[in-house]
Order: structure tokens, then C-alpha cells, then sequence
């Protein structure tokens, strides 16, 4: 399966749990809907992946998390805020070069559309 066939099913999954659930909650809630509703959909799904962040060849621990990365191809970074930021979208960027993905989602469901906040990020596609 392409990064666009799961781009395609997980943007289905996020539209139709944003009309159930509507904006207004906490990230992770959305994050744990979406990651349950994926894997009904038969991809997997890794959360909170631990993003390593190595400076001048020395492994840092700085926390730094992958919201949900599916099936090793596409990153999905959650927002849940008033206004995505372009922080926001350099914030998917980083992780998906220092994740050597190429193709990241970036979601706000703090929105009246979810369609309206929905920003696929490429690196290197």
C-alpha cells in the first residue's frame, strides 16, 4: 500500500470521527479515537514513537514523540488548537526527515470542517 492509499483511508477515518466527536477535546483523545479506528481498518499503528534526536553524533533524550506513524509510511502529527501555526507545520517537517518518512498529516480537529484542517507535509515524495 502507497503512502497515498493510507494518506486516503486515515484522512476517511479522521472526517468521520470528527463528525462523531465534533472539536473542543484534548489531542489525545483524538489520538486515541483515530489510532482505534485505524486499526479496525486493518493498518498498523504505533503511538507516541519515541523520536531520536541525535546532535553532533550524540544521542540526545529530549522527548521528543511521533503523535501516530502508520504502517512505517505516514506520520500523523494531532493538533487540537485554534490556529495551526507555521511552527506546526515545520514541527511535521522536522519529524518526518528525522523519521526518514516522506509523507506526514497534519490535523487540527479543533475546526467546524475537519477538511478545512487537514495539511498533507511531504519530505522528499
Amino acid at each position: 500500500m502507497t503512502e497515498n492509499d493510507i494518506s486516503y483511508k486515515i484522512i476517511s477515518a479522521a472526517i468521520e470521527l470528527h463528525r462523531t466527536l465534533g472539536p473542543g477535546l484534548l489531542e489525545s483523545a483524538y489520538e486515541s479515537a483515530l489510532a482505534y479506528d485505524l486499526v479496525e481498518l486493518g493498518l498498523e499503528v504505533k503511538q507516541q514513537v519515541p523520536m531520536p534526536f541525535v546532535y553532533k553524533k550524540v544521542k540526545q533524550n529530549v522527548g521528543y514523540r511521533i503523535d501516530l506513524i502508520i504502517n512505517n509510511k505516514v506520520l500523523i502529527e494531532i493538533k487540537s488548537v485554534e490556529t495551526v501555526a507555521p511552527v506546526h507545520f515545520s514541527q511535521t517537517l522536522t519529524y518526518l526527515k528525522l523519521s526518514n518518512l516522506k509523507l506526514g498529516l497534519l490535523i487540527n480537529f479543533n475546526s467546524k470542517l475537519l477538511k478545512d484542517n487537514i495539511h498533507r507535509i511531504v519530505n522528499n515524495l
